[in-house]
């Protein structure tokens, strides 16, 4: 958290929800664009390898990736959300 605190220049929202036998959890992140996402994805390196060898992760992304993002996603389980209707 203090990483994304200081580190971050477009990490808008960054929240933790853990289960109540804490087995579970759902992290809500939001980024000002695409470019911010990949920024803050590149500074957690040996983190997300931490990560990803001890947890089962998925991911889904609201919005409308840039091409560069949408090429680092290649070959992920990310799910993308093209936007529809918002007030």
């Amino acid at each position: 958290m203090e990483s994304n605190r200081t580190k971050d220049s477009g990490t808008l929202q960054y929240d933790w929800f853990f289960s109540d036998d804490q087995s579970e959890c759902v992290v809500h992140e939001r980024y000002r664009n695409s470019e911010a996402l990949l920024e803050h994805t590149a500074k957690l390196g040996e983190t997300m390898d931490a990560i990803f060898a001890t947890s089962s992760v998925s991911g889904e992304i609201l919005g409308t990736p840039s091409p560069e993002l949408m090429k680092a996603l290649e070959g992920s389980d990310v799910r993308i959300y093209s936007p529809y209707q918002s007030i």
